[in-house]
């Protein structure tokens, strides 16, 4: 586990209801706009600090297009865990998500979400070109963010190393892809692996991988998301799991 001392602006009603709940979140003080906007919000212990603000303050703190409902956390980020976190699961079924240098915050964000929505046990990402956590991807993760860990690795191919270790297949998804989606009986540790918008997984990560595996799409657009074509491969491995 890595300690992180970084500190940012949690914003936006579910994140910050879900930062709240969580007793292991470290949070140095609410604030919010009216005194409405609280009941939407766990009951708060007498000892946490509070500071009522207007809407400059939102609009200077947090930026003009932040979606803030009027709520805002100052939090510590949370620790970094590591792969050896996940050893002592007992589950026979497990997904994780590994990222190969997905950059935009709102696509990992999005992708925290369906990973809390599908059961998975972790997100692996790099530690450069991947996005700190931050207020615009705990709001793109809509709560999870304290739900799904997130384990971050300054090399990609020792974080896929350990999973294998600890009994994970790799499958990694490339327009390449030998099998389609459908085709694979997904069962037991699963690691699925998503590369960076537009460049796709990096040469080593694909040597790394057990699978290569692609999405079936229309001939005319073929091109998907990658926090949609994640998904998708996520629904689909916790339905064979559920099945």
């Amino acid at each position: 586990m890595k300690h992180n001392s970084s500190k940012y602006y949690m914003y936006g009603v579910h994140p910050c209801a879900a930062a709240l709940a969580n007793p292991e979140r470290q949070i140095d003080e609410v604030i919010y706009i009216n005194d409405k906007i609280l009941d939407k919000l766990p009951t708060l212990p007498k000892t946490m600090k509070m500071r009522k603000a207007d809407k400059n303050w939102f609009d200077k703190s947090l930026g003009i297009d932040a979606v803030h409902q009027g709520i805002a956390l100052r939090v510590s980020a949370h620790d970094t865990l590591g792969i050896d976190e996940l050893a002592n699961e007992s589950d026979t079924n497990q997904m994780v998500i590994v990222l190969d240098q997905v950059s935009d915050p709102h696509n990992v964000g999005a992708i925290i979400r369906t990973a809390a929505a599908f059961g998975a046990k972790a997100l692996v990402m790099t530690d450069r070109h991947a996005p700190d956590e931050s207020g615009v991807l705990a709001k793109s993760a809509s709560g999870a963010l304290e739900l799904v860990p997130l384990m971050r690795y300054a090399n990609l191919a020792n974080a896929l190393k350990e999973l294998k270790e600890i009994g994970f297949w790799m499958y990694g998804f490339a327009e390449s892809g030998t099998e389609t989606l459908s085709q694979v009986k997904f069962s037991g540790k699963v690691a699925l692996i998503m590369g960076a918008e537009g460049s796709g997984m990096r040469d080593l990560t694909k040597k790394n991988c057990d699978f290569l595996i692609r999405l079936e799409t229309a001939d005319q657009f073929s091109t998907l998301n990658v926090s949609n074509a994640a998904a998708i491969a996520m629904h689909q491995v916790f339905s064979r799991f559920k099945g």
